[in-house]
């Protein structure tokens, strides 16, 4: 007679196996591919960091890129170093994300739009005590606000574009690891990047009839231009606590978020910590692969174990930082 522990043994590949085949079943939306080549791609904040990053690997794919952002003369440039990387020039469209109007005039410039990029962003880390509610303001403005004008003025021309072509489309949003959890000094940043994903996963329903894409990008502290200049701006307790997550190149980041939106990856982690923040976080957010499905499925558990952990680490360096002052 077979033990109870053999049983066992031969019980767990079998419910995993069920376990797998009902989230095939169940994952929506279904899976997809994005191309890129011969395609209009067009990124926001294109003029430096990620943005720029984004638009040198999507035109050495051979995408028609076009890159927007308010300063013509760093567009300028920065589509200089696009031509010396790939040898494709890139589009400049000059306006501040911030005014609706001056978007949907450069949108209509732009022409219909394959895969729009809503990369651009600012960041004043201070406690919220602290902050001038202009600096929280902007934030929002650029970082929220920006994206829902970038989007409203793009969406019939990619509604018509996919309908002739017959091809999906793509609309990736740029968030943060502080959009997936709070951090300290971050109280109107993250407030700016959370509300992206309310954005994105009502918008995921709206657009899908329309076979167009929304994927949201979550990377960490990336060495670029700003983030410099942020860090010198830092609360102490704020270098502390986010200095616990890897910084990553800009290339890096641009690789990531170009190769998950090709796959209409929701979620686009960009490190380990960034993979183990999607799976303690999905809730109900859109999921197209069954694997990592059945990863946010089975790891649930352990990832709110694990993140306890983290908020006790966090609480703690808290209570010690001001018991020392």
């Amino acid at each position: 007679m077979a033990s109870p522990f053999l049983l066992l043994l031969l019980l767990i590949p079998l419910c995993l196996l069920v376990l797998f085949l009902a989230l095939s079943f169940l994952a929506r939306p279904k899976s997809v591919r994005i191309p890129i080549k011969n395609r209009h791609v067009l990124i926001t904040g294109g003029s430096s960091g990620i943005g720029l990053a984004l638009a040198k690997a999507a035109a050495a794919q051979g995408a028609h890129v076009s890159i927007l952002a308010r300063n013509a003369k760093r567009l300028e440039e920065a589509t200089e170093e696009i031509k010396l990387a790939t040898g494709h020039m890139a589009r400049v469209l000059v306006a501040d994300v911030r005014d609706p109007q001056a978007v949907a005039q450069a949108l209509e410039e732009a022409g219909p739009v394959d895969v729009l990029v809503c990369n651009q962003g600012v960041f004043v880390p201070m406690e919220l005590e602290k902050q001038d509610l202009e600096e929280a303001k902007f934030m929002i403005d650029v970082n929220l606000m920006g994206t829902f004008h970038l989007i409203k003025a793009a969406l019939p021309g990619m509604k018509s574009r996919a309908r002739e072509t017959g091809l999906p489309a793509s609309i990736a949003i740029m968030s943060s690891q502080a959009g997936q959890v709070g951090v300290y000094g971050y109280t109107a940043y993250s407030a700016s990047k959370f509300a992206l994903r309310g954005l994105a996963e009502s918008l995921q329903q709206e657009v899908i009839a329309h076979n167009i894409h929304v994927s949201m990008i979550f990377p960490p502290d990336t060495a670029t231009p700003g983030l410099a200049e942020e860090q010198k701006k830092r609360p102490e307790l704020t270098t502390i606590i986010a200095g616990s997550s890897g910084e990553m190149k800009a290339e890096d980041v641009a690789k990531k978020a170009l190769d998950g939106l090709k796959e209409g990856q929701f979620i686009i982690p960009c490190n380990f910590d960034g993979t183990m923040l999607a799976i303690a976080t999905a809730g109900l957010s859109p999921q197209r692969s069954a694997v990592t499905a059945l990863f946010e499925v089975l790891g649930a558990g352990f990832m709110r174990f694990v993140g306890i952990g983290f908020q006790w680490n966090w609480y703690s360096t808290i209570q010690n930082w001001h018991a020392k002052r």
